[in-house]
């Protein structure tokens, strides 16, 4: 008699607009989409720092009007460059200060 194996896999779709995060329950022969913090299927790809802490999703989104030089989202990507373009700009970056905090970011996520 062979046994079966429970197993759960976790899928990350990392989108350019909005990204979501998912769960195989193989128990229930299902996916399941995980909610963020404010109980939403989706989060927008936007990163922020104010000043004091890091913003992700939401709140990075909520405040760019008030905060645009520190917060990176990211726009449609273009398959192939505009007529007259030299180069696809995926992330929309009010200046060198975003670099700077996006770099910031990913060394925090890691630790």
């Amino acid at each position: 008699m062979s046994k079966r194996v429970q197993e759960t896999a976790v899928g990350i779709d990392l989108g350019t607009t909005y990204s979501c995060v998912a769960v195989w329950l193989d128990q229930h022969n299902r996916v399941e989409i995980i909610p963020n913090q404010q109980g939403n299927r989706i989060t927008p790809s936007c990163v922020a720092w104010d000043g004091t802490q890091f913003l992700i999703g939401e709140a990075a989104k909520n405040q760019i009007s008030r905060n645009p030089t520190r917060t990176v989202f990211a726009e449609t990507l273009q398959a192939v460059p505009v007529i007259g373009q030299k180069e696809n700009r995926p992330l929309n970056t009010a200046g060198l200060e975003n670099r700077k905090v996006g770099a910031a970011m990913d060394i925090q996520r890691l630790r």
